[in-house]
């Protein structure tokens, strides 16, 4: 029923043609949370291209990843780049990841965002650094969401590493919770999502078929992740920001599975 109710709605069902005796007595069809896109689904297109995909699934929030906008980019660029995105409806919420590896380019992430317009970074600096990191979130006043990466990389591998190295600093320095890594890195996404709340400030969407290193993606709905839980933590919490879809698979020819993945969340978004 509930993936039958998803479907419906995700289709372009109204709810309401869905009987009320058939749902079960806890469902109620709440507000949706904000979609995004991460910028990493759209490696392989440019610019106009990643717009285009964009207008077609209905999304106008952006994470935008360094292959579109240099990190050498002068301001004029980042001004072109940001503006073809503004025009068409679209908002860059925030850049990364961005990965710092010595100071100069801690530096030089935070004047990109700054540039960029924006007042969030995700990224991933090296443990090192973070001291140094604290320093410049407060000289910024910007939020930086470190973003975990599974068990593929050592550093930040899940939230729970994150929360290790960020708990006694300033408290603009969070997490950005990729649900796909964090399940196949052993742990429960939605877990991590109640327990780290304090410091969730953005989320990756996506699915995966297995809960080991070798798990890969696939259209949300169509692996293990429960979804519905994962949504129903970020409501309990109270979460404001984005639900940034990362989208892996098929990354040449990927509208089809964007589309199925949006459909599957927000169908679920809308009865939960």
């Amino acid at each position: 029923m509930k993936l039958t109710t998803a479907g419906l709605i995700a289709a372009g069902a109204s709810p309401v043609r869905v009987s009320a005796a058939a749902l079960p007595a806890n469902y109620s069809f709440a507000g949706p949370l904000t979609l995004g896109m991460a910028g990493y689904t759209f490696r392989e297109f440019t610019v106009e291209q990643t717009i285009e995909i964009m207008k077609k699934t209905g999304v106008t929030f952006l994470s935008l990843k360094d292959f579109h906008m240099p990190m050498n980019s002068t301001k004029q660029q980042i001004d072109s780049v940001i503006g073809k995105f503004r025009s068409a409806g679209i908002t860059v919420y925030t850049v990364g990841v961005i990965y710092m590896k010595t100071p100069e380019e801690v530096d030089r992430a935070f004047d990109y965002a700054k540039m960029a317009g924006v007042s969030m970074i995700v990224g991933a600096p090296d443990y090192d650094l973070l001291p140094y990191v604290e320093k410049k979130v407060r000289e910024y006043d910007f939020r930086l969401a470190i973003h975990n990466h599974g068990p593929d990389n050592p550093l930040f591998p899940n939230a729970t590493d994150i929360w290790d190295h960020v708990k006694n600093l300033d408290p603009r320095m969070g997490i950005c919770i990729d649900i796909g890594h964090t399940m196949r890195d052993g742990a429960d996404p939605a877990a991590d999502i109640l327990k780290y709340a304090s410091r969730i400030y953005d989320v990756h969407i996506k699915d995966v078929d297995k809960a080991t290193k070798e798990g890969t993606t696939v259209e949300i709905g169509r692996g293990i992740i429960d979804i519905p839980g994962v949504i129903s933590a970020l409501r309990k919490i109270g979460y404001t920001g984005k639900c940034s879809l990362e989208y892996e698979k098929d990354m040449h020819d990927p509208l089809a599975g964007i589309a199925e993945s949006l459909g599957f969340f927000r169908g679920v978004m809308a009865c939960r």
